[in-house]
């Protein structure tokens, strides 16, 4: 009790200090803020793999597995700066910290691209041995974990330090909308502009014109300093959490009777009621809040917080277990994104990229046709089906019919990857193999790869928006802002097993080899696409017992 005493009156000193603060004056510096870090972000590691394979002379695949590996980094690392936030620092120091470490890391990029003796020579031959130094890959290196340091503190923490700024339920949703709209803008831009002045013009200016809009992302955040409140770390929920575990497993051979006054229940700002009766769903954790002797205090406030939990917390934990199946049966739906993006810039590398007779697409540049197909299915799911849905039916879709009906659609993006590759491994079949020399280019358009990143778009718009809204009706009031961060464990844990299982692919099936036109891309993508129809009956299996 004298925690959660301690933590109101660090909450009623907070908000007296930020009364006259917040609103709609600070939006402008946020916003700035969020294009800024995201131009930045998409600018370094959406052309990640590209670099790899032509300034530091990785292989292929090699190239591949660490892009997912970055890209699961910076994918977990949102999460872990929210846990930093809410239980230590606050959101402002972590922000302003973060996008200072970002910067760092665009300017160490910069000089990787800006001097020679940073890279390995170049190859006159795929038979040349140019391997990076110790210390040139120590320094590239570096410069990869600073940026993924600084995507932890902004990302999910800009949005919910904006969300901060407003009183109004209303007034958040507008901010929350705006927000979408401007990170999927930056990743437009990022993965069009700024990787074409990396392809076609110098690496140093693309990743210099990264670091700008860093440092303008970091000038922005700071002016606005005097405008925000600024909330104080209170302390993190999952401590609670944690709480329950442990005193479940201590009080295991306690037995509990139906005496509802033997129960703890407290009197914390998320404690719903102080009538809670414990549920019988997961009916083991209840024996946490049973009270047993030296558990509570003569007043009744509890003596052993790790030995004795309230009914609310308790509950709490019950529902993080009941959704969690739920939460798994999207991990593999991130694992085929992850696998079909990497895999199409390494198709795109070897395709004619031409786009009239003085433009060339980049092959980094490809996944803007997953975030097109995206924000335009987003936008008519918005305006046109969703009021329509509304006219016909008092009730509102659910949001498991619309994760699951993006199952579906992400299978058949999955299964047309395959279909493309297999006409394009028929191109390469029929030439001559004397003929398919190091630049050797498929005489087959890029653009063919446009449909099924587009299809897959199609399907992020459904089961994306489907599980932040499921996760944030699911989850415990104490941990309401946590629930839309889970999105980013799932992204992170998808790139990690991607690089997983391309490796699986070259080690074991033999699939997957240095020359990609020498591989078997398209038994890969029948595999994944196996895996996510075998994944969305398991999916329809945890969505009927959660219901």
């Amino acid at each position: 009790m004298e925690e959660g005493a301690s933590e109101r009156s660090k909450l009623i000193v907070n908000e007296a200090q930020n009364a006259n603060k917040g609103g709609w004056i600070t939006v402008p510096f946020i916003i700035g803020s969020m294009l800024g870090q995201g131009l930045a972000l998409t600018g370094a590691m959406g052309n990640l793999v590209v670099y790899l394979i032509k300034e530091y002379n990785f292989k292929a695949v090699d190239a591949a597995q660490i892009g997912n590996i970055v890209q699961g980094c910076t994918s977990l690392a949102p999460l872990a700066g929210a846990v930093v936030s809410d239980a230590f620092f606050g959101c402002y120091p972590v922000v302003v910290f973060s996008a200072i470490v970002s910067f760092v890391s665009l300017i160490l990029f910069t000089l990787t691209a800006a001097f020679r003796s940073l890279q390995p020579p170049p190859c006159a031959s795929i038979s040349d041995a140019c391997v990076p130094s110790a210390g040139q890959l120590a320094f590239l290196y570096t410069a990869v974990g600073l940026m993924v340091v600084g995507s932890g503190g902004t990302q999910f923490n800009m949005l919910t330090f904006g969300a901060y700024q407003f009183d109004s339920v209303g007034d958040r949703d507008v901010f929350f909308n705006w927000s979408i709209v401007v990170m999927y803008a930056v990743s437009i831009i990022g993965s069009t502009s700024i990787v074409f002045v990396e392809d076609s013009i110098s690496w140093a200016l693309g990743f210099g014109v990264s670091a700008a809009a860093n440092a303008i992302a970091v000038v922005l955040v700071l002016l606005g300093s005097k405008h925000y409140r600024r909330p104080a770390a209170c302390g993190s929920p999952f401590t609670g959490l944690a709480r329950v575990a442990v005193a479940a497993i201590r009080k295991w051979d306690v037995v509990v009777a139906e005496d509802d006054s033997k129960y703890a229940h407290g009197t914390s700002e998320f404690e719903e009621s102080i009538n809670l009766r414990p549920s019988q769903r997961f009916s083991f954790l209840n024996r946490a809040a049973w009270i047993c002797h030296g558990d509570t205090r003569p007043d009744g406030s509890i003596a052993k917080p790790w030995s004795l939990c309230t009914v609310q917390q308790v509950e709490d934990f019950k529902s993080l277990l009941r959704i969690f199946p739920l939460w798994s049966a999207s991990i593999l739906l991130s694992v085929s994104i992850g696998i079909q993006l990497i895999l199409t810039v390494l198709q795109a590398l070897t395709m004619d990229r031409s786009l009239g007779p003085r433009f060339s697409i980049p092959a980094g540049s490809m996944v803007v046709s997953s975030l097109v197909s995206t924000v335009v299915s987003l936008l008519l799911l918005d305006r046109l089906i969703l009021p329509l849905w509304q006219k016909l039916s008092p009730h509102p879709p659910r949001p498991l019919r619309r994760i699951g009906l993006g199952h579906i659609i992400n299978t058949a993006g999955i299964a047309a990857s395959a279909l493309v590759e297999r006409k394009r491994a028929s191109i390469v079949r029929s030439h001559q193999p004397e003929s398919q020399h190091g630049d050797w280019v498929v005489p087959m358009t890029e653009l063919w790869l446009v449909l099924p990143l587009a299809v897959t778009g199609v399907a992020d718009a459904l089961h994306f928006p489907g599980q932040v809204a499921l996760y944030f009706q699911a989850f415990p009031r104490s941990l309401k802002s946590t629930a839309t961060g889970m999105m980013a464990l799932i992204i992170a844990l998808g790139f990690y097993l991607s690089a997983a299982m391309v490796d699986m692919s070259r080690r074991v099936t033999g699939w997957l080899q240095d020359d990609i036109n020498g591989s078997k891309v398209e038994n890969v993508y029948w595999l994944v696409a196996g895996l996510t129809l075998v994944n969305f009956g398991y999916y329809v299996l945890c969505a009927k017992l959660y219901e």
